[in-house]
């Protein structure tokens, strides 16, 4: 939600439902908020959004087509101003047997089997649900997040804060850009130069 006010937002999940393990998701959330912190203005300079939409490079102009693509000229300089400007998250997802290692992602596809389970305690009783997955499978997606975890990396995905569709969306060519990673896994934009 920081995004939706223009503030710079990571979000960051653990991989597991047990505890055990936990201390490397943290260690992996402090890598990327040192990284981020190394390449952000000390004020958030969009806090509020004080003029609504800024003009950027970066949103999509659909639903007009368009062969001009302004960012074109500097795909980084874009998405780490949609960073600043709360137009683009980061997301860390970190397994509990991290081995240190990252992947730039975008996000998989996780299947949640027999997530909700209802309790049948009789006419009288309040009816009762329990959420929680009995197993989860995944399927496989090119530079997908949840890929990543499977091989105990740490996984990074830049994400859209804005929906497709909406006036502030970024242009996917350009989020597809964002994919582009340095040797250490994490994305080019990211990494002060």
């Amino acid at each position: 939600e920081a995004g939706l006010y223009g503030v710079p937002a990571i979000a960051a999940s653990f991989t597991s439902f047990d505890p055990v393990g936990m201390e490397r998701a943290v260690e992996a959330t402090l890598d990327i908020v040192a990284a981020a912190a190394a390449v952000l203005p000390v004020k958030a300079g969009n806090l509020a959004r004080p003029k609504g939409a800024l003009e950027t490079t970066y949103f999509t102009t659909w639903p007009k087509p368009s062969a001009d693509e302004p960012w074109r000229a500097h795909p980084e300089r874009a998405l780490l101003n949609a960073f600043c400007n709360g137009d683009l998250m980061l997301n860390i997802n970190a397994p509990a047997s991290w081995n240190g290692s990252w992947a730039t992602t975008r996000l998989g596809v996780r299947w949640y089997r027999n997530a909700v389970r209802f309790g049948d305690h009789g006419d009288d009783a309040t009816a009762t649900f329990t959420i929680g997955a009995a197993s989860v499978d995944h399927s496989m997606v090119q530079a997908g997040d949840c890929d990543a975890v499977e091989d105990n990396k740490a996984s990074l995905s830049c994400l859209a804060v804005w929906p497709q569709s909406h006036p502030f969306a970024m242009d996917e060519t350009l989020l597809a850009h964002a994919l582009h990673d340095t040797v250490d896994g994490l994305p080019r934009w990211l990494i002060k130069s």
